[in-house]
């Protein structure tokens, strides 16, 4: 077998307490050299060579296990309030991607969406921090709300889809009690988790980029700023914040990702009040801000609305649209669910050097039965399936080692539903300079990748491409899964490909031929 790719410096084995892993600074030496992420937190080695003077402070301490992965109570409250800032547009996105009538005209009222997404990412954030004790986030998938919207509109009441839901997170829970999962997640080889990590780094940068308005859909494919020009306040306001962050970075100040939102926030509180520039609409204003104004609510308080918990039909999409109809709909969903997970653990673990040296995240399984939890939790709130969140990588990169991050990140969750006016006050241009840093931050793993065997480069570079250029990490994983297994049977490697790889690949080749077969049925 060809030897495993060396991990790249910021990703590599996570030590548990008390051993001293092989080649590691020994006790007492000066370790050389920082992680990515440490740049960004502007502190030291989140790990360093665990030995006798790395003891608990305290119960918290010991729980999460805080001074053995070299972290701060400080630096994980820091980490959840930029992986909070990051990614609370969800509790205003979602519900518009789910406001559309279904096939009955049914709709879903926009206040509930908000309440229970808020609801239903708190309660599963802090059981992630509590449970899986690493600093993941979870929401409501992008992509995933807007297959479920889709489906919804075309073929389905909002009930049986959201039934459909449920039971693909039941199944995916299933998967993860018998080790299906974990099983899957550590037959990946590492050159293809290492290309999953970099393929997320610019997927980062791209959403970072488009929620902006830096980029835009044009002709042929997308068109640069307004016209071909940065114009505009709210691009003015992002440019600003990404200039700040990036010199807080380089500088290594504390916080600097945290910092570059807050601030950014404050200046476009700032533009509005002068300019008031607007929501952008379509082409109506093209200039305006992407999402929600930037402005002080008149409410800062308001009751949440938790009508919609509950209000689903488990086997309702069967009798609809038929058995075999719904069951390629719960594969869809599945696989994408599946597999954005994988990725988002891989790339996230990696940017907090919290992976082993095969790419695998120590004591996964936890961390897998919550995300699974949360798929089902989410149907069974009518606010589609959660997972883990890509963003979580923004407040590892500014401190974040621990679940209790998660902990600090579901709480503003859960006050976000008494205060969705001011979840508001946060516009995406503020946000998106922390993704397109932490983008740029990810895509360094990409000296692990192994560039002499043209097998391997080539489903890495599959990998990578897909992922933004499609704007799905389900996608990228399954060019790269099979093109992987295609290539290396090619070459005669046949026997280096894990079988479970195999039964990936088949699992991909149907989802990508999931078009045909539904219409087939």
């Amino acid at each position: 077998m060809p030897p495993k790719s060396r991990p790249a410096r910021g990703a590599s084995a996570a030590t548990p307490p008390g051993a001293t892993r092989a080649g590691a600074t020994p006790p007492g030496a000066v370790p050389t050299g920082d992680t990515p992420a440490d740049v960004a937190a502007g502190g030291p080695r989140a790990r360093r060579s665990p030995g006798p003077q790395v003891r608990p402070r305290n119960g918290l301490d010991r729980f999460f296990s805080i001074s053995a992965r070299r972290s701060t109570v400080g630096r994980e409250v820091r980490g959840g309030l930029t992986t909070f800032f990051t990614m609370a547009y969800i509790v205003v996105l979602n519900p518009i991607i789910l406001s559309g009538p279904d096939v009955t005209g049914a709709t879903l009222p926009f206040p509930a969406v908000a309440a229970v997404t808020a609801l239903v990412a708190g309660a599963l954030t802090v059981l992630m921090g509590v449970v899986g004790r690493y600093p993941f986030a979870l929401a409501t998938g992008l992509g995933i709300n807007a297959i479920v919207a889709v489906f919804a509109a075309t073929q389905l009441a909002w009930v049986e889809i959201m039934g459909l839901v449920l039971l693909e997170g039941l199944l995916i829970t299933v998967l993860v009690l018998t080790g299906f999962r974990k099983a899957v997640f550590e037959a990946i080889p590492p050159q293809l988790k290492t290309a999953i990590a970099v393929g997320i780094g610019f997927f980062l940068t791209i959403i970072g980029l488009a929620d902006a308005g830096v980029i835009r859909p044009g002709t042929p494919l997308i068109s640069f700023g307004v016209n071909g020009q940065l114009a505009g306040w709210p691009l003015l306001v992002f440019v600003v914040g990404l200039l700040l962050t990036a010199v807080l970075v380089v500088r290594r100040v504390r916080g600097a990702l945290l910092i570059g939102i807050v601030v950014s926030t404050l200046l476009a509180i700032v533009v509005e009040e002068i300019a008031d520039v607007g929501v952008r609409v379509g082409e109506d204003n093209p200039r305006g801000w992407a999402l929600q104004l930037p402005r002080w609510p008149d409410q800062v308080v308001s009751a949440p609305d938790l009508s919609i918990v509950g209000q689903f039909s488990l086997f309702g999409g069967f009798e609809r649209i038929g058995v075999v109809a719904a069951l390629l709909i719960v594969f869809s969903i599945m696989i994408a669910d599946f597999f954005d997970t994988v990725g988002t653990i891989t790339a996230v673990g990696a940017e907090g050097d919290l992976l082993d040296e095969d790419r695998n995240l120590p004591g996964a399984q936890p961390v897998l039965l919550v995300d699974s939890l949360a798929a089902a939790a989410g149907g069974a709130a009518s606010v589609s399936s959660n997972t883990t969140y890509i963003e979580s990588a923004s407040g590892v990169a500014d401190g974040a080692r621990t679940g209790l991050a998660s902990v600090v990140t579901g709480a503003l969750f859960l006050l976000a539903m008494f205060f969705t006016p001011m979840v508001q006050i946060v516009p995406s241009e503020a946000a998106a300079p922390a993704l397109v840093i932490v983008g740029a931050l990810m895509i360094s793993q990409i000296r692990a990748l192994d560039w002499d065997d043209m097998s391997l480069v080539i489903p890495a570079f599959l990998t990578i491409a897909l992922m933004p250029f499609t704007y799905s990490i389900t996608n990228g994983i399954g060019a790269g899964v099979v093109s992987y297994v295609l290539l290396r049977s090619a070459v005669g490697r046949w026997r280096d490909v894990h079988p479970l790889m195999w039964v990936i690949a088949a699992a991909f080749v149907v989802y990508f031929a999931l078009e045909p077969l539904q219409q087939l049925f």
